[in-house]
């Protein structure tokens, strides 16, 4: 029986992984508590594709041919939320001794979400597209679910929305119907809890500021 509050509060982005395969039992106990999450109607909108070994090496070289070729196609923050981004850029680039100024470290940087940051495991998690705002939600619920359950069995996860500033990579590579929608990437794996920025956890909003109690 695990520790639901520490499984929670110990889960957080890993940025960088070991050179060490994941048993497949750990997957896929994982997968099938993911598949409790609940969703609307029951339709169980989540689609994912889980690669490894050479096929992971395929998509990563694809998607890095593409990140050198050609910028993401990921919607801008709307401005009065940009600031969230920048702060963590500051905590994650300060962690691994990167320079706002330094341009050239800050894009290799970003280059390695390309590479699910060494992770031995990949996955994309997709929805139809013809689906709504309730089933993206179901999406993360489901996704919230699997992460906590890799945490729980000592693997590390890092969400990865740059992934799906590909999607016609992603497709391509992995024979994705089109009628799926990519929405993000995830990068699963061991910690290596020798870098910097795999130490971090991020701080939070106090909850009275995002949430309202009426009791009349």
């Amino acid at each position: 029986m695990y520790d639901l509050d520490e499984t929670i509060k110990a889960r957080h982005s890993t940025r960088k992984f070991l050179p060490l395969a994941v048993p497949r039992n750990l997957i896929d106990e994982s997968l099938a508590l993911a598949q409790c999450a609940p969703s609307n109607s029951n339709i169980q909108p989540w689609r994912v594709w889980l690669v490894t070994g050479a096929a992971r090496e395929r998509l990563r070289a694809a998607l890095m041919d593409a990140a050198g070729r050609e910028t993401p196609n990921i919607p801008k923050l709307p401005e009065s939320f940009q600031h969230y981004r920048q702060e963590l850029g500051v905590e994650v680039y300060g962690s691994m001794g990167i320079k706002r100024e330094d341009k050239e470290a800050r894009k290799a940087a970003v280059l390695r979400n390309y590479e699910f940051f060494g992770a031995p495991v990949g996955a994309i998690v997709c929805m139809h597209k013809d689906l709504g705002v309730a089933d993206s939600l179901s999406v993360g619920m489901y996704l919230q679910t699997f992460v906590l359950a890799l945490t729980a069995r000592g693997l590390g996860t890092c969400c990865e929305v740059s992934i799906a500033g590909y999607p016609e990579v992603i497709h391509k590579e992995l024979n994705i119907p089109l009628e799926l929608s990519i929405i993000c990437g995830m990068a699963i794996g061991y910690p290596d809890l020798d870098f910097a920025a795999n130490r971090l956890h991020i701080g939070r909003d106090p909850v009275g500021k995002e949430v309202v109690f009426l009791e009349n």
